[in-house]
């Protein structure tokens, strides 16, 4: 089974203009995510996609394999989409995110293994809520499970709410998952999806996988107690920078 990983890269972030150039204590954050992602030995190959020639240029300056990508792609998951018209003999593609330094292999090998079931199509990650606040935090994206935990129904709001009570914490009552936001396809699922049109759920929610629910496809998830924290914002490096040192 040979499997790519893509770490999809923009330099335009909204939020934080040229993050995946950030200094990380002497190396790039996409280098740093390159790296980690590299420490899976379940990979055939980790490619970069990106839509910036500084971002190109540095990740050839260490050795790394990158791709120029149009800029028009509205997700990490059009831009790979684009990487698999051109490495198209894979049978699986990790979409790994480009703000997550810290990122561990052993999450990474825990998804690929999930296709040893050729019932699975997409894979992703969850983990266990233990913090109340996240549950009503809508940046925090929660998924509800079936038995065969997949994902039956992601959402920024508190899923499943905890009707007739009044009670009032909530994670004595049931476990909450928050959706780590790694995806993994099958080549042949990918390039399905991409042909699906915007759905109003997706519309409603921002979350481009309820596309896929609602259009018949499954969502494997994989259960993980680690969560490593990314970098959205400036706020956010120092949390990193602790993590390193």
């Amino acid at each position: 089974m040979k499997v790519l990983g893509i770490i999809p890269s923009r330099y335009g972030s909204s939020r934080f203009p040229g993050k995946p150039l950030i200094d990380l204590m002497g190396k790039s954050m996409i280098q740093r995510v390159y790296e980690q992602a590299k420490k899976c030995t379940d990979f055939t190959d980790v490619i970069v996609a990106t839509d910036d020639q500084r971002i190109f240029d540095h990740v050839k300056s260490f050795g790394g394999l990158v791709m120029m990508t149009s800029t028009e792609h509205a997700s990490g998951t059009e831009r790979c989409g684009e990487v698999i018209e051109k490495y198209e003999d894979y049978d699986i593609i990790i979409n790994i995110q480009g703000d997550e330094p810290l990122i561990r292999p052993e999450q990474l090998t825990d998804l690929i293994r999930v296709f040893g079931s050729q019932d699975v199509s997409i894979g992703t990650i969850v983990k266990p809520m233990s913090n109340e606040s996240d549950i009503r935090n809508p940046n925090r994206i929660k998924v509800v499970l079936d038995k065969n935990k997949n994902g039956i129904y992601f959402s920024r709001s508190p899923i499943p709410h905890i009707a007739n009570t009044t009670h009032t914490n909530w994670l004595d009552k049931t476990t909450f998952y928050k959706h780590i936001g790694i995806y993994a396809w099958r080549t042949k699922t990918l390039q399905e999806l991409l042909k699906l049109e915007a759905t109003t759920l997706e519309k409603l929610e921002s979350l481009e996988q309820l596309r896929w629910i609602y259009n018949g496809y499954t969502i494997r998830t994989v259960e993980t107690n680690i969560e490593t924290p990314n970098i959205d914002a400036p706020e956010d490096v120092e949390a990193v920078l602790r993590l390193l040192a």
